[in-house]
C-alpha cells in the first residue's frame, strides 16, 4: 500500500511575541490552550503555534512550516526518497508524542512529518 498523510498536525508560523499572540487568540477568539499551546482536540489535537520570529527550525526565509501525520514515519521517508524527494537524514524522537522526520517540496518549502504515539499526548513544542 502507498504510505500517504492522515492529517494536518499543526501549523507553525513566525510571531514576533508567540506567547502574547496566543494568549490574544485565547481571550478574543477562545482559541482552546494547553501549556501555552493552541491545540483543537476536535482535530486530532491539531497545533496552531507561533514561534519566534527568529526561530531556525524552518528556513528563515518562509514565514511558516505545515506538520503533517502520517501512520508509518520510515516507510513515509523511504517513499518519499524512492522519488527523489530532498529528505532530512534527522529523524526525531519525542518521548510521549511520537516520531519526526523532515523534508523539502519543490518549492523549498520545509515540512514535518509527524507520526504520533497513540496514548494521550501534550505537546511540548521547541520554537515557542
Amino acid at each position: 500500500m502507498r504510505e500517504r498523510v492522515t492529517g494536518i498536525g499543526g501549523v507553525f508560523f513566525r510571531a514576533r511575541d508567540p506567547k502574547a499572540l496566543v494568549a490574544w487568540y485565547e481571550e478574543h477568539l477562545g482559541v482552546p490552550v494547553s501549556e501555552g499551546y493552541a491545540i483543537f482536540p476536535e482535530s486530532r489535537n491539531t497545533v496552531w503555534s507561533p514561534f519566534s520570529e527568529d526561530t531556525d527550525y524552518w528556513p528563515a526565509g518562509k514565514q511558516s512550516m505545515v506538520n503533517f501525520t502520517v501512520r508509518d514515519l520510515d516507510a513515509m521517508l523511504a517513499q518519499l526518497r524512492a522519488a527523489g524527494v530532498d529528505v532530512d537524514d534527522k529523524v526525531e524522537e519525542l518521548d510521549g508524542i511520537g516520531l519526526f522526520g523532515w523534508a523539502t517540496d519543490p518549492e523549498g518549502n520545509r515540512f514535518e512529518l509527524w507520526q504520533p504515539v497513540e496514548a494521550d499526548r501534550s505537546i511540548p513544542l521547541q520554537g515557542m
